[in-house]
């Protein structure tokens, strides 16, 4: 019994079976690899005043484009952030359309040309960026399509021709 219990033991321990690792970490390299590559995640930010804004729900699987960020609350209109008009419970004051076209919001459309300008000064020294007079809109959805309207018109006139409104996936 203790020959067969050595000769067992000699057999573990000159063993010639080494485990080759490289080719596993080959494996398990390609398959990172082709999980990243598979993996779609947009790089796209949703932020703003969230806490004032209760976005309307859609069914649509359209992904967000990165481009201008115009943000209409109950209080104010944000361009990237920036506070450019003052809304008292989603109405705009009478001063801040233009007389003759009650349409046309002028500090929106100083700002959104202040936008694409500053965006065509970078095309004119940067081949790979393009002004594109994109725009996503994220509008609460208990304003009335009347003041929507009124920033879409104001947005086209400043050269923002390609509009998407944001909108989330109902639960």
């Amino acid at each position: 019994m203790s020959r067969a219990l050595a000769r067992l033991r000699r057999r573990q321990t000159e063993g010639t079976f080494a485990l080759q690792i490289t080719s596993m970490i080959d494996i398990f390299t390609i398959m990172v690899f082709f999980l990243l590559k598979s993996y779609s995640a947009s790089s796209v930010v949703n932020t703003g005043p969230t806490s004032e804004i209760h976005l309307p729900s859609s069914m649509s699987e359209t992904s967000a484009v990165e481009s201008l960020k115009v943000i209409v609350s109950k209080t104010g209109i944000f361009v990237d952030d920036k506070k450019v008009l003052n809304l008292a419970d989603g109405k705009i004051a009478k001063d801040q359309t233009e007389n003759n076209d009650p349409q046309f919001i002028k500090a929106l459309f100083e700002e959104l040309d202040k936008q694409a300008q500053k965006s065509r000064d970078i095309a004119s020294v940067n081949e790979d960026h393009k002004f594109e007079g994109k725009i996503v809109m994220q509008a609460d959805e208990g304003l009335s399509y009347d003041l929507l309207k009124k920033v879409m018109y104001t947005a086209t006139l400043a050269g923002y021709n390609d509009l998407k409104l944001a909108a989330v996936k109902p639960q």
